[in-house]
């Protein structure tokens, strides 16, 4: 009887392992919403509700497939926006480049009430890179360095003011060292924590445990050393397990150091089916509901899918796109050139 017992025990917990995988087999693609724009940052509500932030000055927000758009100018420019973030009561969008600019925009549900210029940083070397909200009062931005270190923007009053770290209170970064404004993914968040990702001449996370006060700097795998190497993107299931990936954007098909795990919050990083698997990807998420086990990554170069943790890939598309967001577990938008598509896993 006990034997019987044990047995049954085990069984159960192979049954509980393999159902945390959703073992997708494909993808349906469906188009929601095609512009000539550029768009790296996307923000789904719900499976038929998504924002978004482009070039041209354009944001907006893809309602059942229908646009409701807005252009922003600051002064005469029309600002190039790749950070986006939303509160349930707003949503923000931070510019690249000189100046940035990030505003605040009231939401009631349904439409964009009103717009307001909530921050703004002059200088030659401004660029500002991707943005989250740990809940409606707490958000962080990151940007490229300046004097020394990376530009760290953090509000704790709904997004109503914003405040730039000093250095001071920051890891100094390397010379080369920057980060890429490529999917609004350079920050995860989970609980209090906050990790940030680097590329160029070095790849690094940089961690917070208490949302910003104390900082530490990791070093990773990661292919590095070149302007266009490095960690693209970042993230975490809990405090401790997380995924970075990237590459070489000069070399896209490239599939050694570009992709790499950590079990222990960010200390220590171990490279991924290395020499295996896709090349360059500028996105990548874990799927919801499948305990850290399914990761999805998007890129120029296709959407690939993993149900072990990253061990082992499959394309399940050659589709392009720079960002993906996940709504539930089987549904996702992603944004690319000209483009934002609902993802449904099957």
């Amino acid at each position: 009887m006990r034997f019987f017992s044990i047995l049954l025990l085990l069984i159960g917990l192979v049954s509980c392992t393999s159902n945390s995988s959703k073992n997708f087999i494909s993808v349906d693609i469906e188009p929601v919403f095609m512009d000539s724009l550029s768009i790296r940052a996307i923000e789904p509500l719900d499976e038929n509700r998504v924002w978004f932030a482009a070039n041209k000055g354009i944001v907006g927000l893809i309602d059942n497939k229908q646009p409701k758009l807005a252009t922003i100018k600051y002064e005469d420019s029309l600002l190039d926006f790749r950070s986006i973030a939303a509160t349930d009561s707003a949503v923000f969008v931070l510019s690249i480049a000189n100046p940035a600019v990030l505003y605040k925009i009231g939401f009631n549900g349904t439409a964009a009430t009103n717009i307001q210029e909530v921050y703004t940083e002059t200088g030659e070397t401004v660029f500002y890179d991707s943005m989250k909200f740990w809940n409606n009062n707490e958000g962080i931005a990151m940007g490229d360095p300046v004097d020394g270190c990376l530009s760290i923007l953090v509000t704790q009053n709904g997004g109503d003011s914003w405040e730039k770290l000093s250095c001071d209170k920051l890891p100094k970064v390397e010379k080369g060292e920057a980060a890429f404004a490529a999917s609004n993914s350079n920050i995860s968040l989970y609980k209090n924590h906050v990790w940030i990702a680097t590329g160029g001449k070095q790849a690094r996370i940089f961690h917070s445990k208490n949302k910003g006060n104390d900082w530490e700097v990791y070093n990773t795998p990661i292919v590095q050393g070149k302007a266009m190497t490095g960690i693209y993107s970042v993230d975490f299931f809990d405090e401790k397990t997380g995924v970075i990936f990237g590459g070489d954007w000069d070399k896209k098909e490239f599939n050694e150091g570009n992709k790499a795990i950590t079990k222990d919050g960010g200390k220590t990083w171990n490279l991924l089916s290395n020499g295996k698997g896709p090349g360059y990807r500028s996105s990548v998420k874990f799927v919801p509901g499948t305990k850290g086990n399914d990761l999805v990554a998007v890129g120029s170069p296709g959407l690939s899918y993993s149900n072990d943790q990253g061990e082992s890939w499959q394309e399940l598309s050659k589709e392009g796109f720079y960002a993906v967001e996940f709504v539930n577990d089987s549904i996702a938008f992603a944004s690319g050139n000209n483009k934002i598509a609902k993802l449904i896993f099957r």
